[in-house]
């Protein structure tokens, strides 16, 4: 009974990393016993000589750790890890729900194409399909082929292929 009430204090708090240290900071942390996430995306990669797709963070200088107050000093002892991100003088805490729209976006990897005529920077946009269904925004910027909109349930801004 005693370690199902520890399970239950956890809470998905965020790391910030040195950059381009958020894989070496999961997997170190993850072969220390934590648990960690740090979602990746692929992307195509432009070289002088090449292109290539890769796997980089959804999230620049951010790894996501399941963790309980009693050990959350821990981590910071990894040479990697600069401190975690507060909000409002404490560590920011994401919601399991947020964790997961995190890890659907990832495992999935889909392209999302919106349609649609006049979108305008300001207008709100509730998304009816893929990854991001359910979830809603108001749009940052548009051009004539790629859309950016702030998405409030994961506090980021998010850029699709626009048919307009």
């Amino acid at each position: 009974m005693g370690e199902l009430m520890e399970v239950d204090n956890k809470k998905w708090l965020v790391l910030y990393t040195k950059p381009r240290n958020e894989k070496k900071v999961a997997e170190r942390l993850s072969k220390n016993g934590f648990e960690v996430y740090c979602p990746l995306i692929k992307t195509l990669r432009q070289w002088s000589d090449r292109k290539k797709k890769v796997e980089i963070p959804m999230f620049s200088s951010y790894v996501f750790i399941h963790i309980d107050e009693k050990n959350r000093q821990l981590p910071l002892h990894d040479q990697g890890v600069m401190n975690y991100v507060y909000w409002l003088g404490k560590p920011a805490v994401v919601r399991q729900s947020e964790m997961e729209a995190f890890r659907h976006i990832a495992e999935n990897g889909e392209e999302v194409i919106v349609e649609g005529n006049g979108m305008q920077k300001g207008d709100f946009i509730e998304i009816k399909e893929g990854a991001f269904k359910g979830m809603s925004g108001i749009i940052d910027k548009t051009n004539k082929h790629q859309l950016t909109v702030y998405i409030e349930q994961l506090d980021c801004k998010v850029s699709f292929k626009y048919n307009g």
